[in-house]
């Protein structure tokens, strides 16, 4: 093996920073969550009005729920008690890492 691809490995993946994962984790805000929660995740968009979504950026709706449940939601949808989705699982789309990291940006959306 090459001296120089350990080194080169390394280096790849100090690149891979919390800012990288928040990017990241701001895309998969953007593409899966903002239509209904608002780029804000204050919620006032036409189809978070239609599905009452909570508002995201309130900090104390924030601290109703821990992260292991916001994961959980995230991961496997929510229904309501007719059974009607209010919001798709992101399981089948995302790994559990970048739900994880959707999670923490979530988080940062508090005020």
């Amino acid at each position: 093996m090459n001296k120089n691809v350990i080194p080169a490995i390394c280096a790849s993946l100090l690149l891979v920073t919390p800012a990288a994962l928040r990017a990241d984790a701001a895309a998969s805000y953007a593409k899966y969550c903002a239509s209904c929660h608002g780029k804000d995740g204050a919620g006032h968009t036409k189809a978070g009005r239609l599905v009452k979504v909570k508002d995201l950026s309130d900090a104390a709706y924030q601290k109703t729920f821990s992260d292991d449940t916001a994961f959980k939601d995230l991961k496997d949808g929510l229904t309501d008690s007719d059974g009607k989705v209010r919001m798709k699982p992101l399981g089948d789309k995302l790994p559990d890492d970048d739900i994880k990291a959707l999670v923490a940006y979530v988080r940062t959306l508090a005020k």
